[in-house]
């Protein structure tokens, strides 16, 4: 599983014109998944976003969680997260799930991070053409997978 993890002001998506849902303050998350992937990487991954210290304390320095600043998270599956472009200038998404692999892992991670934060996190809707918005927040940018936990 390989994630994106901004931090953000807020943010929202939106599906045919209709927002499916909005945040203010807290992580904005795109997510890659591989047929490879499991349980296991989705609760690994689940425990360093709700762990992650990228908010700032009040002297400036980032020190605190989402938790600690009891902010919110936005999921959205983004199999392009999955590319490959070693050839040519067209990626390949070979490595991508199929949706029976996926969606499962997909609503998988989107339970474990709400019961780490506590509240229901928002979603986009897996293989929806999705608009998303959002105001990153510093920027705060941070890049996992779970090949490269060591």
């Amino acid at each position: 599983m390989r994630v994106v993890v901004q931090r953000v002001s807020h943010a929202s998506v939106t599906i045919n014109g209709v927002c499916k849902s909005a945040i203010k303050e807290g992580f904005m998350v795109l997510v890659g998944i591989e047929e490879a992937d499991s349980q296991e990487d989705a609760d690994w991954l689940s425990k360093k976003i709700i762990g992650l210290r990228v908010f700032d304390d009040e002297n400036g320095v980032m020190n605190k969680s989402i938790l600690d600043v009891d902010g919110e998270i936005l999921v959205i599956s983004q199999f392009t997260l999955m590319a490959s472009t070693k050839k040519g200038n067209r990626p390949s998404y070979i490595r991508a799930a199929r949706h029976e692999t996926a969606i499962p892992l997909y609503e998988y991670l989107c339970n474990e991070l709400s019961i780490g934060l506590g509240k229901q996190v928002g979603t986009g809707e897996f293989g929806a053409d999705m608009k998303v918005e959002l105001l990153n927040n510093g920027p705060v940018t941070i890049c996992m997978d779970t090949k490269n936990k060591e």
